[in-house]
């Protein structure tokens, strides 16, 4: 079960229990998603009988210690990550947007209660959840959200609409960020499924992570009881602990796209013949492939040394950035040129490398797009901010 991909003896860099949870995600993947995935994806649907062996694989909660939880090291987290996105983008960014972005949150900016009451649940994937924080008119400002929560006998209103919210359409626990009406910084509110006046609707019509179930939410007078306000985010400055970990996690995810992209070609190449001769008997054909080899080995270079400065307390949020933004290009560069050497084979979701360049482009976009995750690090880099507030707005954009 060693990948092709790990030229350099990536290996050497993990400790055994890194290793062993490597092979234990890489062969449920194998075995479980890898003989489905095309026909779910196809059918834009998400294969919900997954979802206990991924709940088995003890992988949900990442870092977080207690509760349940399985508290891995980050790169431990890092690797899961990628052997998920290795067979299928798709279940990797479920259990990121549940893990690494809702239950981190409760963890992080969660109470004592709330964190007794969530999390156990959702480590074992008994129970979903999904973060709520972009909306229509707000994707990279998203500290402008217009998402209101208005403060009211016992409890707390909240008005306002999601858009682009992962697992929303069936999350039994909804982590929903929203203005408070008297302060007007970001509060943070923990929203039960079926709650009066939400309404969650699935987005159509994707050309990529097909089986994720991105959706609208609309918020219409939501009650929200004083207890599931987390009292840890009280402005939007508080959700860069999150984001610091998750923006390490999106980071992994092109890696193991493009591990599995370049093991799927590498055997291609080996198995089909051209004029008598297998594919891999061409110089331009290896000359691509030894690109997509080095992007791999450097891409998982750049990650892991983002999981050591996070581990050490070192990570800045500019070097997060400049990872999710330099690897998400060179990722985009590795299937590209596995898609070519596919040839006719490369546009068939069959053949993993179609559906993998497809499920790479919001990948690209999410938890920071590469131009404003290249201007978060060039602000830290220069001492200057070169994003501008709206007319309208001098609230940072960041």
């Amino acid at each position: 079960m060693i990948a092709a991909s790990d030229y350099y003896n990536f290996d050497d860099l993990l400790t055994s229990e890194e290793k062993a949870l490597r092979m234990k995600v890489r062969e449920c993947m194998e075995k479980e998603v890898a003989p489905i995935m095309a026909e779910y994806w196809e059918k834009a649907e998400f294969p919900f009988d997954v979802i206990p062996k991924l709940g088995s694989l003890r992988v949900a909660g990442g870092t977080i210690k207690g509760y349940g939880c399985p508290g891995l090291s980050l790169t431990g987290s890092a690797i899961a990550t990628a052997e998920m996105a290795r067979v299928d983008a798709s279940c990797s960014t479920f259990i990121l947007v549940h893990s690494s972005l809702a239950m981190l949150t409760i963890a992080l900016c969660g109470s004592e209660v709330q964190k007794e009451k969530y999390l156990p649940s959702l480590a074992q994937l008994n129970t979903v959840a999904c973060w709520a924080l972009t909306e229509p008119d707000y994707g990279s400002d998203a500290s402008s959200l217009r998402t209101t929560a208005t403060k009211v006998k016992g409890g707390w209103i909240l008005d306002g609409q999601k858009r682009w919210i992962g697992n929303s359409t069936f999350a039994d626990v909804l982590v929903v960020f929203a203005r408070n009406t008297i302060t007007n910084q970001i509060n943070g509110y923990i929203v039960k499924k079926n709650a009066p006046g939400l309404k969650a609707t699935k987005i159509e019509n994707k050309i990529g992570l097909r089986m994720v179930q991105n959706g609208d939410i609309l918020l219409n007078k939501v009650f929200v009881p004083d207890e599931d306000r987390l009292p840890g985010v009280n402005s939007f400055q508080d959700t860069s602990k999150v984001l610091a970990v998750s923006r390490v996690m999106v980071a992994w995810q092109p890696i193991g796209i493009s591990m599995g992209v370049y093991d799927m070609c590498h055997r291609y190449l080996k198995e089909r013949k051209q004029f008598g001769a297998p594919l891999a008997a061409f110089q331009i054909n290896q000359e691509k492939l030894i690109r997509m080899l080095a992007n791999v080995q450097a891409m998982v270079l750049m990650g892991w040394r983002l999981c050591k400065l996070y581990e050490s307390g070192k990570m800045t949020a500019g070097q997060a950035s400049l990872g999710k933004a330099w690897i998400t290009l060179k990722a985009r560069e590795t299937v590209a040129l596995g898609r070519e050497l596919l040839g006719g084979n490369g546009i068939l979701a069959d053949f993993l490398v179609a559906k993998a360049f497809c499920d790479l482009e919001p990948i690209y976009t999410y938890e920071g797009t590469y131009e404003i995750n290249s201007l978060v690090a060039g602000r830290e880099v220069t001492g200057v901010a070169s994003f501008k507030p709206s007319a309208s707005s001098q609230r940072s954009r960041l």
